[in-house]
């Protein structure tokens, strides 16, 4: 059986703590050495990266979102014991968390660190997926030659430079195929390194509830329930004719999950096709103003991350989730592309207008498609809103000003809601 110290990447005997160091952190395995396919997941990013730039706020619970009117972000590990979560409204989170410190988002310096843990990542293996700026896949195959050590070690070796050298945590799972490792990084968070072998796939995976699959949401949960499947077991018992024939082409990946069987390959470099956010409410709601509250600081956070990524959409998407949950999506088509979150608003609030659809919402979400380099963007004038070209300049002009003093040296009233 292998054994690795996660701190001083000592590989040793099987034991509590390490000979070298003598640290508990050991992780032990029969198949540490042999298992290559990866899940990186940071540990409550945003506000990691708020604290480690600002250490007053070390101990503290600390939540990232809009004002008293928005949603929780996300939030720190001590604001979770509390039971804030992510999309969680902001007034219900300060009930449960009333002296926890709210910041405003910096998708900018959440970007600059999501870079340098990127290029981190790139010298274990060019197989990289990423998911979102926080969480990747990595594909390790065949990097034991190049590295003279197996991908644990180098995956261990990975999160210790970013702590080091980044201020950062982050969580490893190591399995044999994407399902597993992503499941496996959330089993010991934050600052965790869990191992799903080959061997133990089925007996781990038995009795666990369905709902660990990545994408069964509410919906499915619900249809899987009235078909009396709760847990893998549950699943082991339906023909892989049935399961097709009640859910389509989900029941085939749910036959093969429920057997811990994953053929997708880690998809690496990728091209983004596109940019988009939302957010699920609490409670389902109609207001006009929540609604519009929402939808500018979506916009503003799929500009930012345009920007970020250097790029510009040239159709618009508004997403919208009923509280019966039926979805709809709009898209409008643009003379030009853009990555500025006054039209990628606009543009998103005319659709919305269109809906005539008094809700309520469950869910509302905005986004850009048809990518491309955001050169020669945002050029052309709107001859039915002579005002366009003033308001670029302005959101321009509000990007350097927050660049040099902050992403809170200036705010839009609409922000606010």
């Amino acid at each position: 059986m292998a054994a690795l110290c996660r701190d001083c990447l000592t590989q040793n005997a099987p034991a509590r703590r390490c000979s070298a160091c003598g640290s508990p952190r050991v992780t032990i395995h029969d198949e540490l050495d042999s298992l290559s396919i990866a899940h990186m997941d940071c540990d409550a990013f945003y506000a990691s990266v708020e604290k480690r730039d600002n250490p007053e706020l070390n101990g503290k619970p600390v939540i990232i979102g809009g004002g008293r009117r928005g949603v929780v972000s996300t939030a720190c590990y001590v604001a979770r014991i509390r039971g804030v979560r992510s999309a969680m409204p902001m007034f219900q989170a300060l009930k449960l968390c009333p002296e926890a410190v709210i910041i405003k988002p910096r998708m900018a310096a959440y970007v600059e660190a999501s870079r340098a843990i990127r290029a981190m990542m790139e010298e274990l293996t060019p197989a990289i997926e990423p998911l979102s700026l926080d969480e990747a896949f990595l594909d390790m195959t065949g990097t034991a030659r190049l590295h003279g050590v197996p991908p644990a070690v180098m995956l261990a070796r990975l999160v210790r430079r970013m702590k080091d050298e980044l201020g950062l945590t982050g969580s490893i799972g190591l399995s044999h195929n994407k399902f597993l490792a992503k499941v496996a990084s959330d089993l010991d968070k934050p600052h965790g390194f869990s191992v799903i072998g080959i061997a133990e796939t089925q007996d781990f995976l038995r009795d666990r509830p369905v709902k660990l699959i990545w994408g069964v949401g509410a919906v499915t949960q619900a249809a899987l329930e009235k078909a009396g499947i709760r847990t893998f077991s549950d699943l082991l018992r339906w023909e892989k004719a049935d399961l097709i024939s009640r859910f389509g082409s989900m029941g085939e990946r749910l036959w093969h999950l429920a057997r811990g069987q994953d053929r997708r390959r880690i998809s690496a470099n990728d091209p983004v096709k596109s940019i988009s956010k939302e957010t699920t409410f609490f409670d389902d709601t109609s207001d006009p103003d929540i609604l519009d509250g929402h939808l500018w600081r979506l916009s503003e956070q799929v500009a930012d991350r345009a920007k970020a990524k250097d790029m510009a959409g040239r159709i618009v998407t508004l997403k919208i989730k009923r509280a019966d949950f039926k979805s709809l999506t709009r898209r409008v088509s643009l003379h030009d592309p853009t990555q500025l979150a006054d039209r990628i608003y606009r543009h998103a609030r005319a659709l919305f207008d269109q809906l005539d659809d008094p809700g309520p919402f469950r869910l509302i979400g905005c986004g850009i498609c048809d990518l491309s380099s955001a050169e020669g963007a945002d050029l052309a004038g709107d001859l039915l809103d002579p005002g366009a070209q003033q308001r670029n300049k302005a959101e321009k002009a509000t990007d350097a000003i927050r660049k040099r003093f902050g992403r809170q040296a200036i705010l839009k009233g609409r922000a606010l809601r």
